[in-house]
Order: C-alpha cells, then structure tokens, then sequence
C-alpha cells in the first residue's frame, strides 16, 4: 500500500471516529483505539450479503476500463429465481448507487454500499444498481463525474432488460458519491442534452464539498488537495453549489451533525442556494458519523424512513412500493 493511499484511508477513518472521540479518549487507551479502526476498516470493506430473493447481475461493462462496471441487484421469484419484475407490466424505480472513498478508494460490492439499501429496497420491487469509476490518482475528479454520468446512461438504456424504468431513476451518492451524484443533480440540463434520461431526484449522503470554494480556502484535510487541487477555476467547476441550473432535480442532503468538519453547514447553504433559485432541495440532519449514514440506511429506522418520504414524494409510484 502507498503512502498517499495509507494517508487517505486513514483520513475516511477519521471522518467517521472523530465525532466519538471524547467517548473514545475516555474508555481506550491507543492499542484499543487502533483495534477498533482496524475492524471497522474490515467491516467498511467486507462484501455485502445477499438476502433470500434477491440476484445479483454483475459487472456489467458501462466503458472499456475495467473499473468501468456496475452491480444490478433485481428481486426474484421464490418459485423460478428468475427477476420477478420482468412479469409486471408496471416498470420498476431503479436506485443509482455511487459508492464513496475520497475519490481514490472504495468499491460498489462493499457491504455498508448496498447490503442494507438491497435488502430494504429490492424486495419490495425496486432495482438497485451500484457502480464503480475510474478513481485518483489516475483519473481526476472531473474525469470521475463524467464516468458516473456514462454508468448512469448506460443503465437507464438498459433498464427496461432488467424490470426498471428508465424514468424513474433516484441517484444516491455517499460521501465523495455524494459529492459525484450532487455535481451531476447540479449539471442535469447538461447531462440530458449528452443522452442521459431525466431523472426523478438525488440522495447524497454526508458530503462536505457542495461549495468546492468554500471548502478549500478554509483549513482542510489534505485529501481535498488531491482532488480539487490548487487552482479556483477547477474548484468552481467541480463545485455543485456554483454549477446548479435552473431546471435541476430536487435533492435531499443527509448531513451527520456529529462530524468535526460540520457537513450539514454546507449542505444548508446549497439548500438555501437551490430554494432562492425556486429549486427544490432539503436537509437531513442526523446524529450518526460517517461510516453510519451509510451503512445505516435501509435499517428499519426513523432515518430510512425520511429518506423514503424524500423518495416517495418524487412519484407515486415510488411511494406505492414504500408503503
């Protein structure tokens, strides 16, 4: 493992045991503290458990590279275990997962990606489709948005092979996916006229970056440097705040209020941003770090369940297959 990528693994740690610190400094000395982030590292990277009735199609290609691949996860029947939306004629809402890891790590099999989104959202007759891109240090951030805007093209021209329909996809991002799945909510005109489909709304988990500016002209860990680098004219570009259009999906922003970085100030200056320009846009405060926006969301919880009033609210029938 290289130096830069040991220094970003240990900053995503960071980000998710920082705001449980002071419990921290008080019951674990620094072996115990090291322990705990070793497993929770493990945890964060162990593969997701299918649940019963539900495929996973994998890897199918979106580009030539390797690590342009997506997972597709559809229910089954119980009785064929063939995908059980290919017999309604009511085409499926497909969730468009972007998974996170400073632009530079991270993978869209990992367990707190889609284990607990899978198993909450495709039984009751969802698809969910979670994707990998080209990450640092060889492909740039902005190479990266384009990546995800091709994987989500690509799966809204296939989606109708699988149940899905093509115009009821929701992005969801968590942390530097949140920040990718923002800044393509943020340019949606742009990515319609260059083929993608519209959209219904976005979910971004836990991004600290919606102002790019803002960000990086205040104290900032150095993973930022490497993703946004030195120059304003490239942060404004890669800066969802600066970048939204008149005519954008809405968007829901889920913020931990436990980080030391405070997200949930970004996410309500891009809230209010948005609702000045008569867009619509909300914030979702919670008490949870990190690693637990994530890896929480589709636990049987007042969390997921205001997500899904979110979801429910962009087409009924969304909100048939929440209910």
């Amino acid at each position: 493992m290289s130096l830069r990528h040991l220094l970003t693994v240990t900053a995503l740690a960071a980000l998710t045991l920082a705001t449980a610190s002071v419990q921290a400094q008080t019951t674990a000395q620094n072996g115990g503290r090291l322990r705990a982030l070793i497993a929770q590292k493990q945890a964060a990277a162990a593969p997701a458990t299918l649940p019963t009735g539900v495929e996973r199609i994998a890897d199918l290609p979106y580009g030539s590279d390797p690590r342009q691949r997506m997972d597709v996860y559809v229910p089954t029947n119980p009785a064929t275990g063939a995908n059980s939306l290919l017999a309604s004629t009511v085409r499926a809402p497909v969730i468009f997962m972007v998974h996170g890891g400073a632009w530079r790590i991270g993978d869209k099999a990992m367990g707190r990606v889609v284990q607990e989104k899978v198993a909450r959202w495709v039984p009751k007759g969802f698809v969910l489709v979670s994707v990998n891109y080209r990450m640092l240090p060889d492909t740039p951030v902005a190479q990266q948005e384009h990546d995800v805007q091709a994987a989500l093209v690509a799966a809204q021209q296939r989606a109708g092979t699988w149940g899905g329909d093509p115009s009821r996809f929701i992005l969801m991002g968590h942390s530097a996916g949140a920040h990718l799945v923002a800044l393509l909510n943020a340019r949606a005109p742009q990515a319609l006229r260059e083929g993608a489909w519209p959209w219904l709304g976005t979910v971004s988990l836990d991004s600290a970056v919606m102002n790019v500016p803002t960000l990086m002209r205040a104290p900032h860990m150095p993973l930022y440097d490497d993703a946004f680098g030195a120059n304003p004219a490239y942060w404004v570009a890669l800066s969802p705040y600066h970048q939204w259009t008149v005519g954008a999906p809405p968007v829901q922003m889920v913020c931990s209020t436990e980080r030391a970085d405070h997200p949930c100030l970004q996410a309500e200056a891009m809230a209010r941003h948005i609702q000045a320009q008569n867009g619509r846009a909300e914030v979702l405060p919670q008490a949870l770090d990190h690693g637990e926006i994530n890896a929480q969301l589709g636990l049987d919880s007042d969390y997921t369940r205001a997500v899904e009033a979110f979801m429910g609210s962009l087409d009924p029938e969304v909100a048939r297959r929440l209910r």
